[in-house]
C-alpha cells in the first residue's frame, strides 16, 4: 500500500498516510480540520525479492581464471561455457 504525503493550507502541518491506490485523497487536516493537499513526491525504489547471486559478471578482473584462480562461477578450472549466467 503506498504512502502519501499531505500538507495543510491552514496550519502547515505535513503528515503521511498509507492508503490504497483506489482510495480518495484526504481533504481534512487531522489537527485543525483545515483543507489539505496531497503532495507529489519522488516515490521510492522497488525491491526485488528472491534468490540473489553476487558474483561478478564476465570480463571483470575477479572473473578471470588467470588473475584470481577462479572462474565467475567459482570453479578452479574452465567450465567450457562462455558465461556462467545460465547456472
Amino acid at each position: 500500500m503506498p504512502t502519501y504525503e499531505y500538507v495543510c493550507e491552514r496550519c502547515g502541518i505535513r503528515f503521511e498516510r498509507q492508503q490504497a491506490v483506489t482510495e480518495a485523497p484526504l481533504t481534512d487536516c487531522p489537527e485543525c480540520r483545515g483543507k489539505v493537499h496531497r503532495l507529489i513526491s519522488g516515490g521510492a525504489g522497488f525491491i526485488l525479492k528472491g534468490q540473489r547471486r553476487d558474483r561478478p559478471g564476465p570480463g571483470r578482473e575477479e572473473c578471470s581464471l588467470e588473475q584470481s584462480g577462479r572462474t565467475c562461477c567459482g570453479r578452479s578450472e574452465r567450465c567450457g561455457k562462455p558465461s556462467c549466467e545460465g547456472e
